[in-house]
């Protein structure tokens, strides 16, 4: 069978021999005396798809070479190719909130675990209101039971957060309360916003008290907890199953308010913080000078991680400031978690030693009447010293960074 295909046939980009151009007027060569009309009822011009052949929306397909290029034109293809500053930007400021990611959930897990230990301890001595005693009895901690001792319950720490980020995004679904407040608000628009917070702690208040008794049981007495044991016991405290506690435990009604006023307590303090701070850091930024101009009219690096640190910053300031003001709060509220569990801590004085815990409050306002009667207004703030040794961490982190990309960027 003779076949039909041309001389110069070669796919959809078939091209006449004797004409370059093609296009509704082309002239092929024939073969086995075929004619014109034969060829074009299968050689086509291919279609111009939008995005194929580096195409855009309106562009066609060339009819001939490409034309030669303009003068100039070299130097802007050459500056485009070049990598952006934008993808340096970003990755800048991607390396800078990882790292204070790690710093705050992983570095200062053993400050958290020294701090809530020396909170629910209502027989210790020693107050820790100075980072330099603080340091003294975690190593000895770590020195007696290995360096593990000061990271147990990180992992339920974790678990905390992603059902109280899940929660909260399963209510804003279901339920008109709104999960961000918009930039003009009203009250009814803030207190459903607040309900919502508060609908929050509720539901992860029995996987906070699992987890608060993984962070402070003694790594002597325990076996190696799962990561999802803080789930198992957060639901056996609801239904009442799982391991059996004192009598002392107090009901989960109970520890409701405590809970919910921390919480929204922290989120307003901190948020309010926040935006004070970023709102003088931006003023600042511009009235300050203008921005220095490299070869190819881009910010200057400083410029460039300067415009993520504000956010930092200022999210590193409200954090502390909420801390710092509730700490005694946190204080009532871990001791009336983990009363009636039968919990077993450091000794929190020498950090050789352990002891079991053993408080008989009745509710919120018994434990403080408490703590100010028996330990003094300085019995709120047990282990303070750790909050020292915390930011002062995570600023060193943030600093240390910032140079390390800095000198990055400027080498790029």
């Amino acid at each position: 069978m003779t076949s039909r295909r041309p001389d110069s046939f070669d796919g959809l980009g078939y091209r006449g021999r004797e004409e370059p151009s093609y296009g509704g007027g082309y002239s092929g060569r024939s073969f086995n005396s075929s004619s014109n009309t034969d060829l074009q009822q299968w050689v086509t011009t291919p279609p111009d798809i939008p995005g194929s052949r580096n195409l855009h929306y309106g562009d066609s397909t060339p009819q001939s070479e490409a034309a030669p290029a303009a003068p100039g034109a070299g130097d802007e293809f050459q500056s485009a190719a070049s990598p952006p500053s934008d993808q340096l930007n970003r990755f800048a400021g991607f390396g800078i909130g990882l790292a204070s990611l790690f710093t705050e959930n992983v570095l200062a897990h053993p400050c958290i675990v020294f701090r809530r230990q020396c909170q629910v301890n209502y027989h210790a001595r020693c107050y820790h209101l100075s980072p330099l005693t603080a340091l003294n009895v975690m190593y000895n901690v770590s020195k007696t039971q290995g360096p593990k001792a000061l990271w147990k319950g990180m992992g339920s720490t974790f678990v905390v957060q992603g059902v109280t980020l899940g929660t909260e995004g399963i209510i804003s679904e279901c339920t008109p309360l709104p999960r961000e407040l918009p930039h003009r608000w009203n009250p009814k628009q803030i207190a459903g916003h607040f309900i919502l917070k508060g609908l929050t702690h509720v539901v992860a208040l029995p996987f906070y008290s699992a987890s608060l008794i993984e962070t402070v049981q003694s790594e002597i007495i325990r076996d190696n907890p799962g990561i999802l044991d803080c789930v198992k016991e957060g639901v056996g405290r609801v239904l009442g199953l799982g391991v059996p506690h004192s009598k002392r435990l107090l009901p989960l009604l109970t520890l409701v308010f405590p809970t919910v006023l921390h919480g929204v307590l922290h989120y307003i303090i901190s948020s309010s913080v926040q935006k004070l701070v970023l709102y003088v850091l931006r003023r600042r930024g511009s009235t300050g000078t203008s921005p220095k101009r490299t070869e190819f009219g881009k910010e200057t690096v400083q410029n460039m991680l300067d415009a993520y640190f504000p956010e930092l910053i200022a999210s590193f300031v409200a954090n502390l400031c909420a801390d710092v003001l509730l700490f005694p709060l946190e204080t009532v509220l871990h001791r009336l978690h983990i009363q009636g569990t039968r919990t077993i801590i450091d000794n929190t004085d020498q950090g050789l030693e352990v002891l079991p815990i053993n408080s008989q409050y009745e509710g919120m306002r018994d434990c403080i009447n408490a703590i100010r009667c028996e330990e003094g207004p300085l019995g709120f703030y047990k282990g303070f010293g750790t909050i020292v040794i915390q930011y002062s961490l995570h600023a060193t982190v943030l600093q240390i960074t910032k140079m390390i990309y800095s000198t990055l960027l400027q080498n790029a």
